[in-house]
């Protein structure tokens, strides 16, 4: 399982709102298709890119979407907004 879980900081949901954008917490050696192909899998939505980032002791995938797809919509489901 490489999506651990969506992060739900203030940050993250700026994020959702403004510039379609979700945040998840992921497996420290996934790469970034690995990340892409599992969110579109699991969400069926597409993905426009990700980026990546090492804090502490996780990584976090910050994950835009295709315009067509809302985050707010993923978020929704996962019960963030």
């Amino acid at each position: 399982m490489i999506l651990l879980y969506p992060l739900t900081t203030e940050k993250a949901i700026k994020a959702i709102e403004a510039e379609n954008k979700i945040m998840f917490v992921v497996d420290r050696r996934a790469n970034k298709p690995e990340i892409a192909k599992e969110f579109e899998k699991t969400f069926n939505a597409k993905v426009e890119k990700v980026n990546t980032m090492i804090r502490k002791n996780k990584k976090i995938a910050i994950i835009k979407l295709k315009p067509e797809t809302p985050a707010s919509d993923i978020a929704a489901k996962l019960g963030i907004i």
